[in-house]
């Protein structure tokens, strides 16, 4: 005898989350094929364009990224002239992160495609929802990076994109 979805209990907010985050990986990494290392490096031209360079170190704690993984994904933007390291003038020993022109160009673009990409997973939110639920998560988001930093999110993420195939519960695909 197979449950019906009137068996099922109803969903709560771990369910609800890793259902919107498994959809928004699964589209936005096809949508950002182009980019290297995908929303990692949506991520990276993202926060490196946003306000004063970054230094690498700082880059890496605020995306909490591995340090040496951040080299690596830092050298593959560089590779495609998204980004650039330069010395800081204040000390040689650091390098600061800036977006390259190219790199802010591709950025323009790859934010207008996850903004289509968010606006159809949430569409079942009006427009105004949407918004303050964005406003809302991120603001959630922030406070738990700021209590426990030790938190990886990147390892949280594969968690709900990849989970165990016995851990799988599966919804209407809606995006």
């Amino acid at each position: 005898m197979s449950a019906t979805s009137e068996d099922l209990p109803g969903p709560d907010l771990g369910w609800s989350l890793a259902v919107l985050l498994r959809r928004w990986h699964e589209h936005v990494e096809q949508a950002l094929a182009d980019l290297p290392h995908g929303s990692r490096g949506f991520h990276v031209l993202t926060t490196v364009a946003a306000g004063e360079p970054p230094t690498q170190a700082a880059l890496a704690e605020r995306l909490l990224i591995d340090r040496s993984v951040m080299t690596y994904l830092l050298d593959d933007l560089e590779a495609a002239e998204l980004v650039r390291r330069r010395v800081d003038s204040k000390d040689r020993r650091v390098r600061r992160v800036c977006p390259t022109d190219h790199g802010l160009s591709v950025l323009r673009q790859a934010e207008e495609l996850v903004t289509h990409v968010e606006d159809r997973l949430l569409s079942g939110l009006p427009p105004r929802q949407r918004d303050h639920f964005r406003a809302a998560a991120a603001t959630a988001a922030d406070a738990i990076r700021l209590s426990a930093p030790e938190t990886d999110p990147c390892k949280a993420v594969l968690q709900v994109v990849s989970p165990a195939p016995e851990n799988v519960r599966t919804a209407p695909d809606h995006a």
